[in-house]
Parts: structure tokens; sequence; C-alpha cells
């Protein structure tokens, strides 16, 4: 017999355990906190109540509840089985999945059993600030993919008819992507996202390079800010005895080109500085930074996953090499992006199998995803103007708004120089995960930084690179906008956004309130 979560779950005599969604916390599994008892008045069956069970942070009900990594909706967890709380009483460390903890809790594993979002949840208005994260697969993008999923499946290097079909559809994605970034559509190579072409652009360029006479280790620069597909990148290549530069950045998070310029030697191979910041949005000199490297006959790469469908990029422009672009930052599907790679750049390819993509990147195409990127492509050349400017306008009064309403609040990284949707504010006194997840529960999304490195102990390393405490680096939060964000969705923020702040900062040991002027 299967069971779900009512309010008369009492009434009939089944034991009801409730989540309470409050006592989660980043990287601090949390514990039984009470178990109350109740006997129900016509049955006499006696039932329990658990506030508080021990999950892992990044450990989920997907398969119950549907619901992503680390962002769990109120839900009730009800059985038809009488159940003994003695795990519970003996504040026992529960350590499976979600749903497995809670039936162990009653002793109950195995038994039937459903979960389901409460009514409030299901019902609650929610607005999304977390477009550097991740973005909707926009309606348009969807259609132009649906055909290559069952109808168009043949695969683009048949020389059949069903094969050839798709490779067009291919072709014209990758006209579309080379369009977007002013490249040829031989220079577009298609991945699997950003850390697949940045890790394809640093390890094929360093592979590639051939040893300067007279130079020592090969050597490559980058900055303190990056990503980390390309710091990661560039720590593994340390490991293989490469050396790196870390160029520092300003406060405002913008790196001086002449440094850049004076960490050049004779073996250096590759630069590699992202266009836009994914925490800041602040923008790189990157058409100062490309003519240096020009002048200097080496390698630049630009991560440009946070900058592509939001700013007009033009690769000759920037004097870039390589560039790197990830579908899901645009509206198109997860799992899909592409690499810039300028006619001549030598390049070792990162994985080997088939001649796909021009020997460049092998395995059977991901059809349905490029065209979905293509799609996205040519919508967001065709937007780009009067989406940039609506979506700044929005950012702008969202951001001046909390700056007047909450105190002690402040903007981290240019104001001038930045991508138009993304506004990385601090509130001192506050944790910035506990705001989030504060947030969350009154129907706002947001974020501490990148989602790459949620649940990371560390405070970010953006941050402390443009000089933040780890307090206050701990107390910011990242609110990127997107296409279909309203006037209502910023109105939502602003009356939800400075009481939850109060709220937190009430319960902080080291806030002082403001005393109002007599």
């Amino acid at each position: 017999m299967r069971c779900k979560a009512h309010a008369k779950s009492f009434a009939e005599g089944t034991d009801s355990y409730t989540v309470a969604l409050s006592h989660l916390h980043a990287r601090k599994p949390f514990r039984i906190r009470t178990c109350e008892k109740r006997r129900c008045k016509s049955s006499g069956i006696r039932t329990y109540k658990v506030i508080g069970l021990k999950i892992p942070w990044n450990q989920h009900l997907q398969k119950k509840v549907g619901v992503g990594v680390s962002r769990l909706p109120p839900f009730s967890l009800s059985t038809c089985c009488p159940a003994s709380l003695k795990a519970a009483r003996k504040r026992r460390a529960l350590t499976h999945l979600a749903a497995e903890a809670i039936l162990e809790a009653g002793e109950l594993s195995g038994r039937a059993c459903e979960v389901t979002p409460s009514a409030a949840s299901q019902a609650m208005h929610r607005v999304y600030f977390d477009h550097n994260a991740t973005t909707p697969v926009d309606r348009r993008v969807l259609e132009a993919m649906l055909p290559f999923f069952a109808d168009e499946f043949g695969n683009a290097s048949s020389i059949h008819s069903f094969g050839q079909r798709t490779r067009a559809a291919v072709e014209r994605a990758r006209e579309s992507v080379a369009a977007l970034v002013g490249a040829r559509p031989a220079e577009i190579v298609f991945t699997s996202g950003g850390t697949e072409s940045d890790n394809q652009a640093i390890f094929g360029v360093v592979a590639a390079a051939p040893g300067r006479a007279g130079a020592g280790r090969k050597h490559v620069i980058t900055t303190a800010i990056e990503h980390h597909a390309v710091l990661n990148a560039c720590q593994a290549l340390e490991r293989r005895g490469v050396e790196v530069t870390y160029v520092p950045v300003s406060q405002q998070g913008r790196v001086d080109p002449e440094d850049i310029r004076h960490a050049i030697r004779p073996e250096t191979v590759l630069i590699t500085v992202m266009h836009a910041n994914n925490e800041l949005g602040t923008l790189q000199p990157i058409e100062e930074i490309g003519r240096i490297a020009a002048e200097a006959d080496v390698y630049f790469h630009s991560d440009a996953v946070q900058s592509a469908g939001k700013l007009p990029l033009d690769v000759n422009r920037l004097g870039v090499d390589l560039l790197s672009i990830s579908g899901h930052k645009l509206y198109a599907p997860k799992g899909v992006g592409a690499l810039y790679i300028r006619k001549g750049t030598r390049l070792e390819p990162l994985l080997y199998g088939g001649h796909h993509e021009r020997d460049r990147r092998p395995g059977t195409e991901n059809v349905a995803g490029i065209v979905g990127l293509g799609k996205a492509a040519e919508l967001a050349r065709e937007e780009l103007s009067d989406g940039a400017t609506r979506v700044a306008a929005q950012r702008d009064r969202l951001e001046q708004a909390l700056l007047e309403q909450v105190p002690q609040a402040w903007v981290n990284g240019s104001r001038d120089h930045r991508t138009p949707n993304t506004a990385n504010i601090t509130f001192p006194f506050v944790e910035g995960e506990a705001l989030v997840i504060a947030l969350d529960l009154k129907g706002l999304a947001c974020s501490t930084g990148a989602a790459c490195s949620s649940g990371a102990i560390e405070p970010s390393h953006v941050l402390t690179a443009i000089g933040l405490a780890p307090e206050d680096a701990r107390a910011s939060l990242r609110f990127s906008l997107g296409r279909d964000t309203s006037e209502e969705d910023v109105e939502f923020a602003l009356a939800t956004v400075p009481a939850v702040v109060e709220h937190l900062r009430e319960l902080s040991p080291v806030y002082k309130k403001p005393v109002a002027a007599q």
C-alpha cells in the first residue's frame, strides 16, 4: 500500500516524518533535532514527527522528487507502517540518500512509501536570478532540436541520405556559431561544453608547442580569477613540468595588460585570460592583451563562456587565437559547446578516435545539441542589442535599490566594465549560503558564486583575489538576470532580499544594528 503525505495523515493513524529545510546547512550534515510523539485520538496509534535528519549536502531526492542537488523544497514523507525511532533517540547519524535515511530512522527501509513536494512549495512564486550558472533552454531552441531526437536520427558521418541530412544541420549550426563570434565556419569545433573547450585549448597548444632554442621549460600565463576549468588545467600542467604565472588583478577585478606583457618570457607558449568573469561579470581588456600576445608571437586563448550571447564578440577584433563558449549559458542545452581555433593554430587533440571535426575532436556528433547551440547563437545575434540594454537597466535598478535598503552593503568588481546581467553584492554579517537558502525558501534563486564550486569549504578565489576578507567573501551573493527577467521579478527581489538579510543579521552575534539619528 502506498500513502501520500497530506494534512490528514495523523488522523488516519500513519507515521509522518517531516524534514524541515531550515535545518539544511552547506557542508554541515544535520542530525535529528527533536522527536515529537503523538497519539491519534481515534485509533490510539502512536505517531512520531521528526524535525531534522542528517542529509549530506550533495545528496538529494532526484528520483523521488525530481529536484536539483542541494535545493530541496519542503517535503513530507508518510508511511502506513508503524515505526520505532530508536535510531533517532540515539541521535544516530544517517548516511544514506535522503529517502533511505528517513526510512532507516523509522526502521522502514524497503517498505512502500512515496515522497511528494508540499503544496506550499508547488504554489510558491519563484524567481530565477542565477543565469550565470545556467539558463533555461529557449522554447525556439527546443523546437529546433526536437526532430533530431527521433525523426532525423542519422549519424552525421554517414554518406547516405539519413546521415547527410544531419550533416547539413550540423554545418548550418556551425555557420551560426561562427557568425556569433565573427569567425569562419571551418574554425569552429563542437565540444561538450566550456570545460572541454578550455582544456582542449590549453593542453592542445602546450602539447603542440615546440621547445624554443635556448629556452627552458614551456611557460603559460593566466590570471588569478579564472574559472576552475582553466585554473585546474594550469595546475595539472604544473604537475607535468610546465611553468605557470598567475597574474593578479586589481580591486575592480581587472588585470593590467602591462602585467601580462612583463610576465612573457622566451619560453611562453600560451596566454589564457577569460573575457568575462563568472562571479563578478567583470570584463578583461582582451583587445589590449591580444595585441601584446601578437607582438610576442604567443598564442592567446580566452574563455568567453560568460560573455557569448551577452556582448558582441569578434575574434579578429579581440585578437584571440582560441575562444571557448558553452551552450547552456546562452539558452541552449547542457552538454554542448564550441571552441574557435584560428586557422593555422597548432593544436594537439585532447581525445583520440575517429576523424570527426576535421581530426580535432573525435566522437559521433551530438546533433540535437549542436542544432540547439546553432539556434541559440542565431537568436543571440538577433536579440543581443535590445536584450542587453533592458537587462542592464534591470540589474542597475536592483543593485541601486539593494544598496539603499541594506545598510553597509557594497558592490564587488568594476561597475563600468562588466556584463549587463551580473551584480555581485556583499551583505556583511551574513553567511552567504545561509542567505541563499533563506531566499530560496522565499522563492528567490541566486548564488554565492560559481555553481561548479558549490559546496567548497574555502571562500571564493575570485573575491579573495580582489582583496575581500574571507568573511566578506562568504557574505557575498551573485545576482545574474536573464532574457526572461521581468520588472515584477525585480520588485519581488527588492521586497524579499532586504527583509531576509535583516532577519539573518538579527541572529548574528557580531552585527550591531545602526542607531537612527535623533
